[in-house]
């Protein structure tokens, strides 16, 4: 059928009933393809990936080369990782309010297509591991092996279904340590961490608020009283381990202490922005959208990273303060 305006159309899957109880909007198989893959969530990669040419020092054109092939093989990893997903999760799926929508889920793409597009996945991402050395490749295949785990049960023990998920950003910032043979630093994975942790728990809370612990095992091991708490203490992890790496490993030079100070205001600004966001207007249950689409968030995000940038300009080139006094 063609799509007729937003109108509301009964998608009707003769081998499982359910799906003849949830309307949902009429998309085409394509669509559906590209929505099972979860382009959204490639931002990840783009922000993730790259993050070690902060140490990099000078940037060629193989550097960047390689990062671009790191960021394409984890989205690669990651679409093959959210189509294998939700062909497992597509009856629990059918149980929550917004998960239903899901195109599996819903029967807007069949498990037999889900198939054949996991199995294309899996071999563009061979092709890409086939242009590197089996040495840089660790990263990604823990990223699937801790992925391949996780699904078949590690999600429903409560703390390590979010701290596995945080490894799995951890594993993408160290894919692009590998892409660019740059040692890895202490703090900015710290960092990292943290910052995942924050944003899952986030999430976490934003579904038991939204459909209480009966969609996800692992959250009848949690409380939203619990939940404020770990996102209170994590918030705080966040500031203190980048300012930390600000201060003594960033590419600042001697502008680390001045780069740590101007970052104080933006990073605990950030930081009650997203408590706000998540405690007061129970968001935070997509966060990668969450945190694209608001404008405080994107105007402080913008502000720091120009400020941050400025800095490492000066440090780079010294001569232009010499040229300026």
């Amino acid at each position: 059928m063609k799509e007729v305006g937003r109108t509301e159309l009964m998608t009707i899957d003769l081998n499982s009933p359910i799906d003849r109880a949830y309307p949902v909007q009429e998309r085409s198989l394509a669509r559906g393809l590209v929505r099972l893959m979860r382009p959204h969530q490639w931002l990840k990669n783009f922000l993730v990936v790259p993050l070690p040419l902060m140490d990099a020092g000078v940037w060629t054109s193989a550097k960047l080369w390689h990062v671009c092939w790191a960021v394409m093989v984890f989205i690669a990893a990651s679409s093959l990782v959210y189509t294998g997903n939700d062909m497992v999760d597509r009856h629990r799926d059918r149980a929550h309010p917004e998960k239903r929508l899901r195109p599996i889920a819903s029967g807007q793409v069949p498990m037999a297509f889900a198939a054949v597009l996991l199995g294309t996945l899996m071999v563009v991402l061979a092709a890409l591991l086939a242009v590197v050395r089996p040495t840089q490749w660790w990263p990604v295949l823990a990223y699937l092996v801790l992925n391949v785990a996780y699904s078949r049960g590690l999600k429903h023990i409560p703390l390590l279904d979010v701290v596995i998920v945080a490894v799995g950003f951890q594993l993408r910032l160290a894919q692009g340590y590998v892409a660019i043979h740059q040692g890895l630093s202490a703090w900015l994975p710290v960092s990292l961490l943290a910052l995942c942790l924050l944003l899952i728990l986030g999430k976490r809370r934003s579904e038991i608020a939204v459909s209480g612990t009966s969609h996800r095992p692992a959250l009848r091991g949690y409380s939203l009283p619990y939940l404020d708490q770990l996102i209170g203490l994590t918030g705080a992890l966040v500031c203190v381990a980048f300012l930390i790496y600000i201060n003594t490993e960033s590419p600042l030079g001697p502008f680390r202490a001045s780069g740590a100070l101007l970052s104080t205001p933006f990073a605990v600004l950030a930081v009650f922005r997203y408590l706000q966001i998540v405690m007061v207007q129970s968001g935070g249950g997509e966060p990668v959208r969450t945190l694209s689409r608001d404008y405080f968030m994107l105007l402080n995000a913008f502000l720091w990273a120009l400020t941050l940038a400025v800095l490492n300009v000066l440090a780079r080139y010294p001569h232009i303060i010499g040229s300026l006094s």
